[in-house]
């Protein structure tokens, strides 16, 4: 289920303040040097670096 376009624009990477992308389950950051992505579960976005993936 995709989050409200809204929430998707006021949303920020906690590690480096850069804007989210949603892409399938996850919130991605799109910040050059981070793109950490974060989980989204049961509609809720997960913004906690400890739960983020690192970019491969």
């Amino acid at each position: 289920m995709p989050l409200e376009a809204g929430l998707l624009e006021i949303l920020a990477c906690p590690a480096c303040h850069a804007p989210l992308k949603e892409q399938d389950t996850e919130l991605i950051c799109t910040g050059q040097d981070c793109g950490l992505a974060y989980p989204v579960r049961d509609g809720i976005p997960v913004l906690l670096v400890d739960e983020a993936r690192r970019p491969e």
